[in-house]
């Protein structure tokens, strides 16, 4: 089986739960998710005004390299990586893109 497919599915059902959590807080702005299966790549985008401050920022980017999900940007308070494993995600098929090479060794997660 294709793993990228099942993983696909879960990043999407993950993202648009957050999304759909980041939309309902109080002075909320508008959350998107954007999908690119051709290229694996899965963003939550957030737009919007705080007071008079303007919003545009991605709190979660994902993408699937080499059948594996690679977390390149993480904002979440519990972490994207604790979704995914709760999602049946191998820790073996997630790399913490955002910490230094030479660190990830020690995270317990894939190296690359």
């Amino acid at each position: 089986m294709d793993t990228r497919l099942n993983y696909r599915d879960i990043i999407k059902k993950i993202l648009q739960e957050h999304a759909q959590y980041r939309a309902s807080l109080p002075d909320s702005y508008n959350s998107q998710v954007l999908f690119d299966d051709e290229r694996g790549r899965y963003l939550v985008l957030d737009i919007g005004w705080n007071d008079d401050k303007y919003l545009h920022t991605t709190p979660i980017h994902l993408d699937l390299i080499d059948d594996k999900i690679w977390i390149q940007y993480d904002d979440t308070e519990e972490g994207i990586a604790t979704d995914l494993l709760e999602a049946g995600v191998p820790k073996e098929d997630i790399v913490l893109g955002f910490r230094h090479p030479k660190i990830r060794e020690y995270t317990g997660f894939a190296v690359a």
